[in-house]
């Protein structure tokens, strides 16, 4: 396989207007790592997830739309636990509102008996995020193991510190975030909030070198409407993002920018050309609502990416 991630999917319900007063929402499922999949997957790398589904109403939905977008399911095992939903609109002026039903869910149950190093090693690239340590100790502990492996095994490990404050405190968030740097060659963090959160500056040319001196190898950091600043190999290049129309919905667009990336590392295209192809995917994707139900297709990505080329 191409990338192998580590995390949580969520059910989620969409809709427009206030979620006081919708009627009506729209079911498909998200969760910060599962949407990079989904992208990658959606331009031809070959993933794998390692999570808990639910034994829940929803479990037959998941599988069959994980399924359907090709991600392989050999470590995706059921667990006696609901699966996380959560409920997110559109308000007017483009600010989201979100109510999360998460906790206890059944991703919330893995830990390191859940990471079998033969699966992992099948891959080019393992990837995990802030958000993946953040659900449970146990989560944060089948991370550790797998980026050990990983690592062990001169793979790609790639990280997304994702940092979500509503789910963990700063202090944890710090701590998790060094404890897997040792392993880590390929990060993605966000500015300006996320890095002066972390690291203490929001300038993003400051938070590449820091992380060049802690070792890791690659750093893309991803500046939404500024597009993102690409460390690697010594240099520093910008990319700028793609923005082909209006904007409707931004929910997973730097996890869609993840899938593209990495899709491209996969298939050997160098960073700066791995993170163009990364942001054409989020570019499109923001034109629609929901993290994966707006995901564009194959054809399309292409033929942006292809048009630049020439």
């Amino acid at each position: 396989m191409d990338i192998i991630a580590i995390g949580e999917c969520m059910i989620e319900m969409f809709c427009e207007g206030s979620l006081a007063d919708a009627t009506t929402f729209t079911k498909t499922f998200a969760g910060d790592t599962v949407n990079m999949l989904v992208a990658a997957s959606r331009l031809g790398a070959k993933t794998g997830y390692v999570t808990h589904v639910g034994n829940d109403p929803f479990k037959p939905f998941l599988l069959r739309s994980w399924t359907e977008a090709g991600i392989d399911l050999t470590c995706v095992t059921p667990l006696d636990r609901p699966n996380g939903l959560y409920f997110i609109s559109l308000l007017p002026g483009g600010e989201r509102e979100f109510t999360y039903y998460r906790a206890g869910s059944a991703a919330s149950g893995l830990s390191p008996d859940d990471i079998d190093p033969a699966y992992l090693t099948r891959a080019k690239i393992v990837y995990a995020s802030g958000i993946s340590q953040a659900i449970s100790a146990s989560s944060r502990a089948a991370v550790l193991k797998a980026f050990r492996i990983a690592h062990e095994h001169g793979l790609t490990v790639a990280y997304d510190p994702n940092l979500r404050l509503r789910l963990w405190p700063l202090d944890d968030a710090k701590a998790a975030l060094d404890e897997v740097i040792p392993y880590v060659n390929l990060m993605f963090p966000s500015a300006p909030d996320e890095t002066a959160r972390l690291f203490g500056t929001e300038d993003a040319e400051t938070v590449i070198r820091t992380l060049w001196g802690r070792g890791i190898k690659t750093v893309v950091v991803k500046q939404g409407a500024a597009g993102v600043l690409v460390g690697a190999g010594g240099t520093i290049r910008a990319v700028p993002a793609y923005t082909p129309g209006p904007v409707v919905d931004t929910s997973g667009a730097g996890d869609a920018f993840n899938g593209g990336f990495l899709h491209g590392l996969a298939f050997g295209l160098p960073p700066v050309e791995a993170a163009r192809l990364g942001t054409i995917i989020a570019g499109l994707k923001v034109r629609g609502r929901g993290a994966i139900y707006s995901l564009p297709a194959k054809d399309e990505v292409e033929r942006v990416f292809n048009q630049g080329r020439g």
